[in-house]
């Protein structure tokens, strides 16, 4: 298995803690090549200049966010810049009251690329950029490379930035020209205060304007309702230095549904239905973001996605699909749940993780694995509440019992196998007064 630690002890340790690890996913992804195929497809669209939408939905616990995760490998290896971010009540679309901010913050620390796939690139993307003006700058004027960081070129570098900046982005492009240009003039002069300024300004954290205006001179921040203009302009900034596009993927959208107000509930229903407008209209050019949620979340037509006609109209599925008859190129995509085979295939791929990163040989045999499985998925609730997250974190809690306890009885470790209930419990919402 061509596998570095770092990844096993990531996969390992993640999966134990019931989370998808941020790297690795690649190792142990099965039964998905459909969908992994069709999202290749999609890349090489985007590639080309147009934008696409997707929704993956599938029940809790059936691979959502591992979706996601691997949608994040395979973008950054076709030279995507990718972002994560969850909803949470305090995160979401449209707000008034910096939820929406929040956000566009959350994506902006989130930001990867190849050789910094964990996030917290943006940082080296501004310094690539800038390297990339200042060659050209010395290309046009005929100024040696070693002679061009000297101050005195400092304006002509700096109109050349706000040049670059006004042909790529349509609004707020001043701001954030200026701002990137005090972001350049740290990184000249070795201003650690500037350049940490700068960034704060472009993740959207500052929260008034006096503020920011005091230290970069600037009229405006990013706010709830320019992020979204804010997020276009970084993706074309991307796109000109390079990359492919700017992959986007925003998961939880249960809490979305969960917004106790119909009227807000409504208004981030409205914004979803904006980007998709633009992505398919042609509106905007590079942008991949996917969606990612539950059955309840699309369909629910009292609060879910479904309870804005212009979205139901847009997401309802093709009516000629089946289990079997996929169809891949339609903007929702629902993950059917994995066989027992393909767990198996799973357990062992995890096994061979598990050995690799511990520098073990744990002594489980193929039949064993067999014997697990059977006494989990006949256990009462299976058929209903078992998911491949309980199995993952069963199975790697046994094996580590195993690992420190090598003459434990396995068969007796099996039997004490128990199903849970661990869908959360949404039944609250009912009773919640709509205002």
């Amino acid at each position: 298995m061509n596998i570095k630690p770092k990844e096993a002890t990531a996969i390992i340790n993640s999966l134990i803690g019931g989370v998808v690890p941020k790297i690795g996913v690649q190792h142990i992804t099965v039964g998905r090549s459909s969908e992994i195929n069709a999202m290749v497809s999609a890349l090489e669209e985007v590639k080309n200049g147009h934008s696409i939408v997707k929704f993956w939905i599938g029940d809790f616990g059936s691979g959502k966010s591992f979706m996601l995760h691997l949608l994040n490998t395979v973008a950054l290896k076709q030279k995507f810049v990718v972002a994560n971010a969850d909803f949470t009540p305090d995160n979401r679309l449209y707000s008034n009251d910096g939820k929406g901010v929040a956000l566009y913050a959350a994506i902006m620390d989130n930001i990867a690329i190849q050789t910094k796939p964990e996030g917290g690139a943006l940082p080296t993307l501004l310094e690539k950029w800038i390297e990339q003006i200042i060659t050209k700058t010395a290309e046009d004027n005929a100024i040696l490379l070693t002679e061009i960081r000297d101050e005195k070129y400092l304006g002509i570098i700096q109109n050349n930035i706000m040049k670059t900046i006004n042909e790529i982005t349509e609004v707020g492009g001043f701001d954030f020209g200026t701002v990137v240009m005090k972001y350049y003039e740290g990184y000249i002069k070795d201003e650690e205060g500037l350049r940490r300024n700068a960034l704060k300004w472009l993740k959207g954290e500052y929260k008034t304007k006096t503020e920011a205006r005091q230290d970069l001179g600037v009229r405006e921040v990013i706010n709830d309702l320019n992020y979204y203009d804010m997020l276009k302009n970084f993706c074309k900034l991307f796109v000109s230095m390079g990359y492919s596009g700017f992959m986007i993927n925003l998961d939880e959208a249960i809490n979305l549904y969960k917004i106790s107000t119909s009227t807000m509930r409504e208004k981030n229903y409205e914004k979803i239905l904006t980007i998709y407008n633009d992505c398919f209209q042609g509106k905007v050019g590079n942008l991949f973001i996917n969606f990612a949620g539950t059955k309840e979340v699309l369909e629910n037509p009292r609060r879910g996605f479904f309870s804005y006609d212009a979205l139901k109209t847009r997401l309802s599925t093709n009516k000629f699909e089946t289990a079997e008859i996929r169809d891949f190129a339609q903007p929702v995509i629902k993950l059917l749940p994995l066989d027992h085979n393909e767990i198996f295939v799973l357990l062992k791929k995890l096994k061979e993780i598990f050995d690799f990163n511990y520098k073990s040989h744990i002594d489980i045999s193929d039949d064993e694995i067999h014997q697990f499985m059977e006494e989990l998925f006949n256990q009462p609730g299976a058929s209903e509440f078992l998911t491949p997250r309980e199995v993952i974190r069963d199975f790697l809690n046994i094996l580590n019992i195993i690992r420190q306890n090598p003459k434990v009885d396995k068969s007796k470790l099996f039997g004490e196998v128990e199903v849970y209930d661990e869908r959360p419990d949404d039944s609250a919402l009912d009773g919640i007064e709509e205002l």
